[in-house]
């Protein structure tokens, strides 16, 4: 299995920033994650997801893919429609193809402090594209 070798070097403190504005479609009514029009869980999630992508972007061939596996976030505060969230990913811990992050988001309201939104860690396991869709058909 020549495919072994081709492990891409991910290296730690490897990181990415995203910026997210909330809207109505990212509400806990909206996402089906409560009644309140604030900032869902699932969406907050997603957006984290979407920044540890980012973080590997530049670093997988194109061959390669990474696949969420483990989650845990702690969502800390609520943010409100119209909120600017910014969400930050890095590079923990590496292990072959498994590649462990650390997530967090934060917000400034109407120009104040920021706030700590969210912190979790976030574990995708780096992946050859074509043969893992093969393994689902």
């Amino acid at each position: 299995m020549g495919g072994m070798n081709a492990t891409p070097e991910v290296p730690a403190g490897a990181s990415a920033t995203l910026t997210f504005t909330v809207t109505d479609d990212d509400t806990a009514a909206a996402v089906g994650s409560g009644d309140l029009a604030v900032l869902g869980t699932p969406r907050l999630l997603a957006w984290c997801e979407a920044a540890t992508c980012a973080a590997l972007a530049g670093v997988l061939p194109s061959a390669s893919t990474s696949v969420g596996t483990r989650v845990g976030l702690e969502h800390k505060a609520a943010s409100p429609v119209g909120a600017e969230v910014v969400v930050t990913a890095s590079v923990l811990h590496v292990d072959g193809r498994l590649v462990r992050f650390s997530v967090a988001a934060e917000h400034s309201l109407a120009g104040g402090t920021p706030t700590l939104v969210a912190t979790g860690e976030i574990t995708r396991v780096v992946v050859d594209r074509e043969r893992f869709l093969a393994r689902l058909g």
